[in-house]
């Protein structure tokens, strides 16, 4: 039987990740001050991997492997591939821009869940859905200049891929119920942080400048938003239909733009709120709906 849309360990979760990952669009700017993208992406997930395998042995958690085609499949989308487009797209593109960019997610979550898991949303479902992309399109403002074209296209393929990589993700919870969201995290990440290191070496870029501030970003990127938050995040997936999963995420950007705003100056418009205030009535809509059903 499929799980209400929302509950409260998966509303844990949400909390969880808004509140890591709204400030990491920041802190990965400030990052890239000093170091180039693809060194800054290898190392933060070397830490991120180390911290999870850590936690997995302090917690006497089994050790063994997941199955490695799907598990391979999901460390390609979502830890290489996502985030070294997400990177890339930060060269050149504001944090909050390009944070409500990669977070495309759920648009192209709905037409891959529904293809590939039979998830054909509800009404009340595509009426949340068509409120935030309403939302999505104000904030995002498409007839305004934007940063770089490439940018752009970055931050948009960088929705796809991730999205490519929840579903993969929720067919592996429903093909192998042993399969936890930690095991899971930790082993794609794993497989992902590989590809990353490959890449970093390979492409050349220019060296890192040690600063305070680069290894704060590190460490906040590493330990909270790649360990922590991607296991809040495959709990999400595990526990809720892929399509809710990726429309909730949109609560993530929302509070990307308002770290930009607030440390950035990166001043949201009148019509940009606007845009956050539909986003924010489709996610409380989506998750009453869900209690309702509960």
């Amino acid at each position: 039987m499929q799980k209400p849309s929302t509950d409260k360990i998966a509303l844990l979760g949400i909390f969880v990740l808004t509140a890591i990952w709204s400030l990491n669009w920041v802190v990965m700017k400030l990052a890239l001050r000093d170091g180039g993208p693809f060194a800054f992406s290898a190392l933060r997930y070397l830490l991120g991997t180390a911290g999870l395998f850590a936690l997995l042995a302090l917690l006497r958690r089994p050790l063994r492997p997941t199955p490695w085609l799907p598990t391979l499949g999901v460390g390609l989308t979502q830890t290489a591939g996502f985030q070294l487009l997400v990177q890339l797209s930060l060269v050149s593109g504001g944090a909050g821009k390009m944070a409500i960019l990669a977070y495309s997610m759920p648009f192209w979550i709905v037409p891959l869940a529904w293809w590939w898991l039979g998830e054909r949303p509800g009404r009340a479902r595509w009426l949340c859905i068509a409120a935030a992309a309403v939302g999505f399109v104000l904030v995002v403002q498409p007839w305004q200049a934007m940063g770089e074209a490439h940018s752009v296209a970055l931050a948009l393929a960088s929705g796809l891929t991730w999205a490519v990589s929840a579903v993969l993700a929720k067919r592996m919870f429903q093909r192998y119920p042993d399969v936890t969201p930690l095991r899971l995290t930790a082993w794609q990440m794993l497989y992902g942080t590989l590809a990353l290191v490959v890449v970093a070496a390979l492409v050349p870029e220019r060296g890192i400048h040690w600063t305070a501030s680069y290894v704060g970003a590190l460490l906040y990127a590493g330990f909270l938003a790649s360990s922590i938050a991607w296991v809040a995040w495959a709990v999400v997936v595990q526990r809720v239909a892929a399509s809710v999963a990726g429309l909730t995420s949109l609560a993530v950007p929302v509070g990307g733009v308002l770290f930009a705003w607030a440390l950035l100056g990166e001043s949201p418009s009148d019509v940009e709120w606007l845009g956050i205030g539909l986003i924010a009535a489709a996610l409380a809509a989506l998750n009453f709906a869900g209690t309702q059903r509960a």
